[in-house]
């Protein structure tokens, strides 16, 4: 690990989010403390604050680290042309965002209701709907038929819905990754995931 000086600031930042979220899914939120975050990941606690405020503002830049992720998969799918192929390619993006920090967030949000309920405001969930939505209607279309339209939103959030599930079992994560990939394909009708 690099000292604290000798990194990139966006690294840093990601880092401390990486470690905030091991700690807080360990241990808890409540349980956590800024200076455990600093100690393990070897930095004084000063350094930490220079990036982040408070635990709060860990979890919303983490929030808005998968919004921003969330855009990009919007913004790619924009740009595609529409079809079968798309909305599997856009399964395997999903499923992509869910591998590594994504399912350490599904698994702290899952371990941590309530810190969720009260950092991420209605403003933010309904932020989050409409940019799902989107991506929806990008594949899906205006003159989807009804069940298309469900089949392809139960596809995606199934992805978030596996990982989430995934909490307590005695898998690795490259099995839980496959099942999300299986199943989301399953649910979109593009058959076997895509390679």
């Amino acid at each position: 690990m690099a000292v604290a000086g000798q990194r990139r600031g966006a690294d840093t930042k990601a880092e401390i989010r990486k470690v905030a979220i091991e700690l807080f899914t360990e241990r808890g939120y409540e349980a956590t403390s800024l200076r455990e975050i600093a100690e393990r990941l070897g930095i004084t606690k000063a350094a930490l604050y220079y990036h982040y405020s408070s635990k709060e503002s860990i979890v919303r830049s983490i929030f808005e680290a998968h919004l921003e992720a969330l855009d990009e998969l919007t913004a790619w799918a924009r740009e595609q042309p529409p079809g079968p192929e798309l909305r599997a390619r856009a399964v395997d993006r999903m499923v992509d965002l869910g591998i590594g920090s994504g399912m350490a967030v599904m698994r702290f949000a899952m371990a941590n209701q309530h810190v969720i309920r009260e950092l991420h405001d209605e403003k933010g969930r309904e932020n989050v709907f409409g940019k799902m939505t989107e991506l929806f209607d990008i594949l899906t279309g205006p003159d989807a038929p009804i069940a298309e339209v469900l089949r392809v939103r139960a596809a995606l959030l199934s992805v978030s819905l596996v990982l989430m599930s995934s909490r307590g079992l005695d898998a690795s994560e490259a099995e839980i990754i496959a099942a999300a990939r299986d199943i989301a394909h399953t649910l979109i009708g593009s058959g076997k995931p895509a390679a």
